[in-house]
């Protein structure tokens, strides 16, 4: 009797075991062509990751071409421009792995890009064959922060306290960007001034001008009640330190965009929050039964922070479940050890509650076609 209850209870272990890792089955309804799904590995850097394979979906929907694009040459630029921007604010800002597509735009329009064989493999100079940032950025941390504050960074952030005035540095090191810098290129590599692409010599600036690429066509759309709707505003979140504007619209709105992007043949990048309800081993999002997403609950979760800004990742279709439930096909950065290959479904009512904003083509949103009468489309 023991014995067989044993075995009894084994049998239904792994039937529960086997049940929890059957992939869900999902119907494709919209998919648009993108590019092959890359893996951050142990660094930061979805923002990059997700908005090159963004950019990298927008060159392949206009020209038919694939593009690897180089995320090491962005980090290499974004981490030097995050320092100076520490620096200028006399230490009274973030010096952080994390990021925004606003990073990756800005990068290219000041730098330029380079494709991914122009640079050395992410971490090669460390010994990793993918980016790990584990010993690099922390190493950076106390280069960039020592600048202003020497050995004697405050526990505080705080302009008038009197014990904090003196430890902050009258003037930064003299000849910190080249140490900075020497820093970033011996982790992550050092850009290329030049290179060979499909045998015509670039620089990145020339590179990134034959990708075809209007960068002032890219938006970045949100929804929130703390300040108006149809007007810009600046998220407040720590990894937003470029401080660049997104279009605040209602989460309907928003939603809409979205869809009317997808059934237009674009696809849209994503910033949002993957702390809960996002099941990584089965490769799946969706809200427990009985919530709805609302106006008024974004609002609460991202002021109480139950829901913050912590993942990029790209939309790049529909699909319904098997219950007709719809979700989006979702590329992500963390490469194809996972139930669908790296991709990702998640919920509508998922991305209607922890989308922090949207960034996508404003072409997708034609003055013919836009259904968002308040988001200025097809400038």
């Amino acid at each position: 009797m023991k014995k067989s209850i044993l075995t009894l209870t084994a049998f239904l272990l792994s039937s529960a075991l086997v049940s929890a890792q059957s992939p869900k089955t999902f119907t494709t309804v919209k998919e648009i062509p993108i590019t092959s799904v890359k893996n951050q590995y142990r660094s930061g850097t979805c923002w990059d990751f997700a908005t090159l394979g963004f950019l990298e979906s927008e060159i392949l929907r206009k020209t038919g071409k694939t593009y690897d694009l180089c995320e090491m040459f962005v980090v290499n630029k974004d981490y030097m421009d995050n320092a100076t921007h520490y620096v200028r604010m006399h230490g009274y800002s973030q010096i952080s792995e994390g990021g925004s597509c606003d990073d990756v735009i800005e990068v290219i329009r000041r730098h330029g890009i380079c494709p991914e064989e122009a640079m050395p493999a992410p971490g090669s100079l460390t010994g990793d064959s993918l980016a790990n940032f584990k010993v690099f950025f922390p190493e950076l941390e106390r280069e960039v922060s020592s600048i202003v504050w020497g050995e004697g960074k405050p526990e505080l952030n705080r302009f008038t306290t009197e014990e904090q005035a003196p430890l902050r540095k009258k003037e930064p090191k003299p000849g910190w960007q080249e140490n900075v810098q020497a820093l970033i290129n011996r982790y992550v590599g050092q850009c290329p001034d030049t290179f060979v692409f499909e045998g015509k010599t670039y620089t990145p600036k020339s590179f990134a001008e034959n990708l075809g690429l209007n960068l002032d066509d890219y938006v970045s759309i949100t929804s929130y009640t703390h300040h108006p709707f149809n007007e810009w505003f600046v998220i407040e979140a720590p990894y937003k330190w470029r401080l660049k504007p997104s279009f605040n619209i209602p989460i309907e709105q928003l939603m809409d965009a979205i869809d009317q992007a997808l059934d237009a043949g674009y696809t849209v990048a994503w910033g949002g929050d993957v702390s809960g309800d996002f099941y990584r081993k089965e490769s799946v999002a969706y809200l427990p039964d009985g919530v709805t997403p609302t106006q008024e609950l974004r609002q609460q979760q991202w002021d109480n922070w139950t829901f913050t800004y912590d993942h990029v990742m790209l939309i790049f279709g529909k699909a319904i479940d098997e219950q007709g439930k719809p979700y989006y096909m979702v590329k992500n950065t963390w490469g194809t050890n996972y139930p669908y290959q790296g991709i990702w479904y998640m919920s509508r009512d998922y991305i209607a509650l922890n989308t922090t904003y949207i960034f996508l083509n404003r072409n997708a949103l034609s003055e013919k076609d836009c259904i968002i009468s308040s988001v200025p489309c097809g400038w």
